[in-house]
């Protein structure tokens, strides 16, 4: 074989791998989209900001203890689950408000607590680019699911009020286990309701912790920065951070 031969063998060997691997990597990068989006619901898609007037008013004024009561209502949900101890999310909030009202000396019943919680609870907003997000991602194929720590009563409740009902296949709350997220177990179980391997499932969500433990029990994650939200720094890092869902659907296309 010719100089010439060799040097025309080895230039279509390089194009024909090169091929192949252009192939290999675009069969990696579809087998590497999620089968199925799970979103946490509370601040993720639903706007808490409307809440900060009934928790105000309960708290003599004080609108800028909205951020404590909602993180002290999930420390207590966590504590609920390593001491065995299930209570309704909806109770640990009235609790964690009544802990929040004592600790800024502030007087409230617990009637007034269920009274500034429940029913704003039930029917908050979406976020401005929820329903086009949501629509836009199941046109593209995927199977959307919400997990949260409320219970099924009240994310039904929420679903509806906000017009969200129609966007996902179905609704899960930790409630049928009585284990809250974070702790791994909570994601296991709704990766065995859904059939599906762990990379093959993607956690959306605008809290730290919440990506943290999808990402723990092998999740793909993707975090929604949301205002005033942030990663714990000493956690996995997600897979994507985007601003909104918005860009989202682009990330997933």
């Amino acid at each position: 074989m010719s100089a010439l031969q060799s040097l025309k063998t080895l230039t279509l060997s390089l194009l024909v791998g090169a091929s192949l691997l252009s192939g290999v990597t675009m069969a990696n990068e579809t087998t590497s989209k999620p089968k199925v989006l799970i979103f946490d619901v509370n601040e993720t898609l639903l706007d808490l900001t409307s809440m900060r007037t009934s928790i105000g008013k309960a708290l003599g004024g004080r609108e800028d203890l909205l951020p404590l009561w909602f993180s002290t209502m999930l420390h207590h949900s966590l504590v609920s689950t390593v001491m065995n101890d299930y209570q309704d999310f909806g109770q640990i909030g009235v609790a964690a408000l009544l802990m929040v009202a004592q600790n800024n000396n502030i007087e409230i019943t617990s009637e007034q607590a269920k009274t500034a919680i429940i029913t704003p609870l039930l029917t908050l907003p979406p976020h401005g680019d929820v329903k086009d997000g949501l629509a836009k991602l199941k046109a593209q194929g995927y199977k959307l699911v919400s997990l949260t720590n409320s219970s099924n009563k009240g994310v039904k409740a929420q679903f509806e009020s906000a017009g969200l009902t129609s966007y996902f296949d179905e609704r899960y709350s930790i409630e049928d286990i009585k284990i809250y997220k974070p702790d791994l177990r909570a994601y296991e179980w709704v990766l065995k309701k859904l059939n599906v391997k762990p990379a093959e499932a993607m956690m959306i969500a605008a809290h730290g912790w919440d990506v943290a433990g999808a990402k723990e029990a092998g999740l793909q994650t993707t975090f929604i920065a949301r205002p005033g939200k942030a990663l714990y720094p000493l956690a996995k890092k997600p897979d994507h951070v985007v601003k909104n869902l918005t860009e989202l659907v682009t990330l997933l296309k």
